[in-house]
């Protein structure tokens, strides 16, 4: 009966989860590039954020370490945050300015770094008031600190002279504490005070997408929602984000509230949306149908179909292509298998990165890769050592071997009219291991395989 609490009680204290999830949400902090090697080290940044969720630390105080952090970027993980912020040699306080509001905030103000905002309020003053916390950052022997002694300032034309901008915030400048306490101290304050809203909204939005693929406030960027309290249709987002402050900024149980929503748990399928893919007739009967469809995708009432991220596809395929659970305990050769092939699919198929959860559609070479590349070729091929081999060899008919390739793909048997259409392939007098191939191959390719629903 609480199969449910007790599963997720499991994944969430796997080490595996803390491992994943940093990946996940690093993307938003420091992107999924390299960057520059020197000043730069993302595996070091990733590792300390695994590090920081492994121990169930506060969600507040680990972002508070990324934007006040000190020290040398290979010892400290979360300096790579800040050290994120250089090129060529040369700190951008701007970048950093936009990607803590993004990440932190869910707000996109990087527009007014050089105007005010066209379609929203904030101002150039704002943002340059904003990036001013990060204008004492600099690189000395003993790694990132702030020259306290220096000042921020910029050039608007070349022709211009430069102008000095004084840390400012856009509002509740209250939050920040004393002003003699050091800049990025200040601006670590002000982005997660509890009074803060925005802060917890933007990580119950960026949560919400990691879980079901698209945000909650679906028709938007996740990092650019409006503010509190703008859109009724967004109250989940204040519930959540409420809920998150008071209970000590913990991902684990934001997590639980989110699996153990009705919303989660729901399927894919209504008879309204299905009616959709069969629509006929004139616009005037049509348009009713769509308008609820609508409705119904808006209000979260049916759980959202959205592509398998690059390094979900290829594990999915390389968990089929096993009779037994891939896990750390697997063999030694098996899990170094397992790397070397994820990490090449995600190459050749492409990585979003951190525009993972922008909508979008899948590519011709995308297709291509999944239907004709050696990763297909390699995990649909009958061998004794995998599952294709295995199955073909050990059924003993071709029922059992249709409802075993469908339980290691699909994890269900087949319906009685995909029964009947392979048990007639099967008896055309193709070669047995060939026909387990091609079933393998039509399931890997099957919008049910690469599609979560």
């Amino acid at each position: 009966p609480d199969r449910l609490q007790h599963w997720l009680n499991g994944m969430l204290e796997d080490p595996r989860f803390a491992d994943y999830f940093s990946e996940r949400l690093a993307r938003a902090y420091v992107g999924s590039e390299g960057g520059q090697f020197v000043l730069f080290r993302r595996d070091r940044f990733t590792h300390w954020l695994t590090e920081q969720l492994a121990s169930h630390r506060p969600y507040n105080d680990v972002v508070r370490d990324m934007i006040q952090g000190e020290g040398v970027w290979t010892g400290k993980g979360q300096v790579n945050f800040l050290t994120a912020g250089y090129a060529d040699g040369i700190f951008d306080p701007n970048k950093l300015t936009a990607r803590t509001t993004r990440a932190f905030l869910g707000q996109r103000i990087d527009c007014a770094q050089c105007h005010d905002h066209p379609f929203d309020h904030w101002e150039q003053a704002e943002f340059e008031g904003l990036a001013a916390h990060y204008g004492q950052v600099e690189m000395t022997i003993a790694g990132l600190v702030d020259n306290r002694s220096k000042e921020y300032t910029i050039t608007d034309s070349p022709e211009s002279e430069p102008r000095e901008i004084a840390p400012s915030l856009p509002f509740n400048p209250e939050w920040a504490g004393d002003e003699n306490t050091p800049r990025r101290v200040r601006l670590a304050r002000w982005v997660t005070h509890p009074d803060n809203e925005r802060f917890g909204r933007a990580v119950a939005n960026r949560v919400w997408g990691l879980m079901f693929g698209i945000p909650f406030a679906s028709e938007r960027p996740v990092d650019d929602l409006p503010d509190p309290g703008s859109i009724d249709r967004l109250a989940m987002l204040d519930l959540l984000g409420e809920d998150f402050r008071e209970n000590g900024y913990d991902l684990r149980r934001l997590i639980r509230i989110i699996a153990s929503s009705q919303a989660f748990q729901l399927s894919s399928t209504h008879p309204d949306d299905q009616l959709e893919q069969e629509l006929t007739g004139s616009q005037s009967e049509l348009d009713p149908i769509r308008e609820r469809v609508h409705v119904l995708r808006e209000s979260w009432a049916v759980f959202p179909l959205v592509r398998l991220r690059p390094e979900q596809l290829i594990g999915s395929m390389l968990q089929a292509n096993n009779v037994r659970t891939i896990t750390r305990d697997s063999h030694l050769f098996t899990r170094f298998l397992r790397f070397i092939r994820e990490t090449g699919f995600v190459e050749q198929y492409g990585d979003p990165g951190d525009q993972e959860l922008q909508p979008e559609t899948g590519t011709i070479p995308q297709a291509l890769l999944r239907m004709n590349g050696e990763f297909s070729r390699d995990l649909t091929s009958v061998n004794p050592f995998f599952a294709p081999g295995r199955i073909s060899a050990f059924s003993s008919s071709p029922d059992s071997l249709i409802d075993a390739v469908y339980l290691a793909c699909l994890t269900r048997r087949p319906t009685e009219d995909e029964k009947a259409y392979f048990l007639e392939w099967y008896g055309e007098g193709n070669p047995k291991a060939r026909s387990t191939e091609d079933l393998f191959w039509v399931l890997f390719n099957s919008p049910e395989f690469s599609w979560n629903h």
